[in-house]
């Protein structure tokens, strides 16, 4: 077969059509798949209400600032635990200056500086050299557990910061939990909203047309419309609700963009956390407020103990050594050149001093007094808090009943109410009755739609309430996975 054959160029023009067409094929598919994944990839996730939790419990504010303090408190422990320790301190002093000593007192005071040697009778600007240098130990071999009373009192802060830490953590998780459920109910209430606009406006078009058609007065439109437009200002309330919502939500969230993420509701909205919680044992000591309240009163306690072991004697263990040198001599005489540069006298002491403030003992009682006082003081408060928390768990259990009750009965108010309105609505327009027979039971099937749609919600918080009072929201949390 010859080279230009015509049907060997037909193959060649076809194979060319076919590979240049799978090319513009691919080169089209390539850019459309990479925007789908871009499209699926930028497709959020729902936020739930245990991401909200989690991110709230992670990064709020309010939680570092409780650990920082706790943070700090360790460190305080550790601080108070070095009074233990021996203390040694050292000094090199190097100065030029001149020898005139007196004879005389002079008071205790830090401005004039001290001078050591006999009276040689001098009055003049001669200067010599002068050096020293030295180490002085100072050890408390023991202090009638003073040291230890204040390390008490600050392991007592370190246990009152952890117990803060911990109710921040409970406080926290509770109200992102909650603004969580809030923004539900708000959007709730808002489609509810929304559908009784709709209605309002399906029965205004409905009775225009019989109005329209002189079956009906023009008074029950425009009684229709006064109500379309009271709907709409619940709606308008409706809106802003959700909006508040969102941001009081938003501010748990580390990143608030994820605000307007769609909320995770559908488990919320469809079924009621079940349990045995009604009648569970409540234990009030067991909650971080508690926690934290006999932390505080563990602290006033050994605040006191330390006060009262401050009247004691102080023992210090003293050892020292060190050197001195000098350009002058005894009998008024200066050396000259680099004499007094070098420590070349040297010194060593050991003693036991003991101090005792008797004076101190009036002080010391009045601060045991104050801190007696405050003492009693947390003690009651703890009294109180226990019983203020046994009040919210009982407030809160007959909140999570009634609810519960609530939520079983609105689905048939809801019925009950759209029955109403169909027959309301059929003896309307058979002439059988008035224009406020249908608005009143339109007004009935939004308030009944309302509270259905919130009714579950209403069980959740309640629960979370209940959680919260004790202390422990992870049944809340795993019911709500």
């Amino acid at each position: 077969m010859k080279a230009n054959n015509p049907f060997r160029r037909d193959v060649r023009w076809i194979r060319g059509v076919g590979v240049g067409s799978f090319l513009v094929a691919a080169a089209s598919v390539v850019p459309l798949a990479q925007s789908q994944a871009a499209a699926t990839h930028t497709v959020s996730p729902d936020l739930t209400i245990i991401q909200v939790v989690q991110d709230a419990q992670q990064n709020y504010p309010l939680i570092h600032v409780s650990e920082q303090e706790l943070n700090a408190a360790i460190a305080n422990i550790r601080l108070a635990r070095t009074s233990y320790l021996p203390r040694l301190d050292g000094i090199v002093e190097v100065n030029r200056a001149t020898r005139n000593n007196v004879f005389g007192t002079l008071l205790p005071q830090s401005i004039l500086p001290s001078m050591s040697g006999p009276v040689i009778g001098t009055n003049n600007a001669g200067s010599v050299w002068g050096s020293a240098t030295g180490l002085l130990v100072n050890w408390q071999p023991f202090d009638f557990g003073l040291r230890h009373a204040k390390v008490e009192s600050v392991a007592a802060a370190r246990d009152r910061a952890n117990a803060t830490v911990q109710r921040s953590q409970l406080e926290v998780s509770s109200a992102a939990a909650d603004a969580f459920l809030t923004v539900l109910a708000a959007g709730q209430a808002q489609r509810a909203a929304q559908v009784a606009v709709d209605n309002w406006e399906t029965l205004r078009k409905s009775i225009h047309a019989l109005t329209t058609s002189e079956l009906r007065p023009g008074a029950d439109e425009s009684r229709i419309e006064a109500e379309k437009a009271a709907a709409n200002t619940q709606l308008a309330l409706a809106t802003e609700a959700v909006e508040m919502g969102e941001a009081t939500l938003s501010k748990f969230l580390s990143k608030p963009d994820d605000i307007t993420r769609h909320l995770n509701s559908a488990h919320l909205l469809g079924e009621v956390p079940l349990g045995a919680e009604d009648d569970g044992a409540f234990h009030p000591e067991s909650t971080p407020v508690m926690s934290e309240q006999h932390a505080i009163v563990s602290q006033s306690a050994s605040e006191l103990r330390a006060t009262d072991r401050s009247w004691v004697p102080q023992f210090n263990l003293e050892a020292a050594g060190y050197g001195r040198g000098t350009g002058a001599e005894t009998d008024g005489q200066r050396l000259g050149g680099g004499n007094g540069l070098a420590p070349t006298v040297g010194n060593y002491a050991v003693d036991l001093n003991v101090t005792f403030g008797f004076l101190d003992f009036a002080s010391i009682r009045a601060r045991e007094a104050s801190q007696a006082s405050t003492l009693k003081a947390e003690q009651s408060r703890e009294a109180l808090v226990s019983r203020q928390l046994q009040e919210q768990f009982a407030q809160a259990r007959a909140a999570l009943r009634a609810t519960r009750s609530i939520a079983k009965n609105t689905p048939i108010q809801t019925a009950a109410a759209r029955t109403t309105l169909a027959q309301a609505t059929a003896r309307y327009k058979a002439g059988l009755t008035s224009i406020d027979d249908v608005a009143q039971a339109q007004r009935l099937v939004v308030q009944a739609e309302m509270d259905d749609s919130i009714a579950r919600l209403n069980v959740w918080r309640a629960f979370l309430q209940l959680q919260s009072v004790r202390g422990d929201l992870q049944p809340f949390l795993q019911a709500a996975q």
